[in-house]
C-alpha cells in the first residue's frame, strides 16, 4: 500500500484547519500547483503547456533550484504565475529539528527575494516537503507570515510504479471545483506529468475551469 492519500480526507482538513486545503467550491476554478522545481528538463515545457490556455499556476520551489536555475525561476515570475517556498534542501519536517528547518525556509526564501521583484505577489506561501511539519514548526512559519498550503488531491505523479493513465485517473477521479492539485515539474515525476498535464489543462478548460494562481 502506498504510503499516501489521492484524495486527503476531510477528518485531516479538520484536525489541521489553520492550513489551506482547497479554495471555495462554488466557482469553476482549479488550482493547479507544482513542487520541486525549477528544473530544466521539464519547467519549460509545464510553462509552454500552462501559456496554451492562458493558465496560472502556483509553484513551490526549492531555493537549490532557484540558486541553479535563476533564469527559469525568473521565466515563472515574469509569466505571472505564484511563487512559494518549499525549503532549500526538501527537508521532511519530522525528520528535521526546528531551528534546522527554519533556517532552510529562510534560507530559501533570501534566494527566492534576492532573484525576484519586490512586487512579485502580496502573500508569502509555504508547502512542506511530503507534506510534514510538525506544530512547532508550523508556528514558526506562520510567525514568519506564511500562509501554509496542502492540497486536497495528490496526482501522485511522483510515484514511478504507477502508469501514466492511473495518475490522471487520480485527478480525474477525485477533483471538486477549488481544487488544490499537486504535481511536480521535477525529473522523477516528467513521464508521467507529460502525459497528464495537457489533458487535464484541455479536459477542464473544455468544461469552462479557470486556472487559478494561489495569492
Amino acid at each position: 500500500m502506498k504510503n499516501y492519500f489521492v484524495n486527503t480526507p476531510q477528518l485531516i482538513k479538520l484536525f489541521y484547519f489553520n492550513r489551506i486545503w482547497n479554495f471555495s467550491r462554488k466557482k469553476k476554478e482549479l488550482y493547479l500547483t507544482f513542487d520541486d522545481g525549477p528544473t530544466p528538463e521539464i519547467t519549460n515545457w509545464v510553462l509552454t503547456e500552462l501559456d496554451k490556455y492562458n493558465a496560472k499556476a502556483t509553484f513551490f520551489c526549492l531555493g537549490k533550484n532557484i540558486s541553479s536555475h535563476p533564469q527559469i525561476f525568473k521565466k515563472i515570475i515574469d509569466k505571472k504565475h505564484s511563487i512559494g517556498n518549499h525549503t532549500f534542501n526538501h527537508l521532511n519536517g519530522s525528520k528535521s529539528d526546528v531551528i534546522t528547518y527554519i533556517e532552510d525556509v529562510i534560507k530559501t526564501q533570501n534566494i527566492i527575494e534576492e532573484n525576484a521583484s519586490p512586487k512579485t505577489q502580496n502573500t508569502k506561501l509555504f508547502r512542506p516537503p511530503y507534506g510534514r511539519l510538525t506544530p512547532k514548526q508550523a508556528k514558526k512559519i506562520r510567525k514568519l507570515d506564511y500562509k501554509v498550503v496542502m492540497w486536497d488531491i495528490l496526482s501522485a505523479d511522483f510515484d514511478q510504479s504507477i502508469s501514466p493513465e492511473k495518475c490522471l485517473s487520480n485527478v480525474i477521479k477525485s477533483v471538486k471545483r477549488g481544487s488544490i492539485i499537486v504535481f511536480h515539474d521535477s525529473i522523477k515525476a516528467k513521464q508521467n506529468l507529460q502525459f497528464v498535464l495537457p489533458q487535464i489543462l484541455e479536459y477542464y478548460h473544455k468544461r469552462g475551469c479557470k486556472f487559478k494562481a494561489i495569492n
